[in-house]
């Protein structure tokens, strides 16, 4: 009986040699093993934690940056120095026959021409009073808004906007005559057939864009204190 059960195996080896003896092949996948070699790891320091912890962790968010920001400044101010240099041809050009579109100085109005226009006519107006400057700046604002009232009151379909860009533009004749003034000074008869000349040129760049067929009849009523408004600008720039 003793030797029968030396030789007699336990029930339970033959499961055991079953299971290691089984297919223990396998593979582990790729996305279930992640490895940190340290690339995308940052230490944060002690003040970063401190800020975190306490939920002031926003104030160490940077901004991505936004492309419209990285803008020129030219682009940011709205300044198209091309289509300046197109309306300055127009008012200096006003002929119909060249060929310009002209109406471009009225129905796309720009603030940063008519004012460096304004501002040079100023500077080249000085000679030693520096009160002129504030005074055509002051004549251009107020006087644009009476001929933009007038306008109106005629039944005008114009904007104030148009009517400062026209009257700013269109001192570019006054601004041409200025060195020829210069040179001309001595000459009583010849120096005021120029400032004439000079003030007609200026009076027509500006009433043939603002003044349009609306104003039929009305015209003259229009026409003459937009004349009257250049005869004082160059009264400013002669100190007369």
């Amino acid at each position: 009986m003793q030797g029968k059960r030396a030789t007699t195996e336990p029930p339970s080896q033959p499961k055991i040699r079953k299971i290691f003896n089984g297919d223990l092949s396998g593979s582990i996948a790729s996305s279930d093993v992640k490895l940190n070699l340290g690339g995308d790891f940052i230490k944060e320091s002690t003040a970063t934690t401190f800020l975190r912890q306490r939920g002031y962790g926003w104030l160490l968010e940077v901004e991505d940056d936004d492309p419209e920001d990285n803008k020129p400044l030219l682009e940011e101010l709205d300044i198209d120095l091309k289509d300046i240099y197109y309306k300055i041809r127009c008012v200096l050009m006003p002929m119909p026959s060249l060929g310009f579109n002209r109406q471009v100085v009225r129905d796309n109005p720009d603030f940063w021409g008519p004012l460096a226009v304004v501002l040079f006519f100023s500077m080249i107006s000085l000679y030693g009073q520096f009160r002129v400057v504030s005074w055509i700046i002051t004549i251009w604002i107020f006087g644009s808004l009476t001929i933009f009232l007038l306008a109106r009151v005629l039944g005008g379909e114009v904007a104030y906007g148009q009517v400062l860009g026209v009257i700013g533009y269109s001192l570019l004749p006054l601004i041409v005559i200025a060195p020829v003034l210069v040179v001309v000074g001595s000459f009583e008869v010849v120096s005021t057939l120029i400032k004439l000349f000079g003030v007609f040129w200026a009076a027509y760049s500006a009433a043939s864009l603002l003044v349009g067929e609306e104003f039929k009849t009305k015209k003259p009523l229009l026409i003459y204190p937009i004349f009257l408004l250049y005869i004082y600008f160059l009264s400013l720039y002669t100190g007369v």
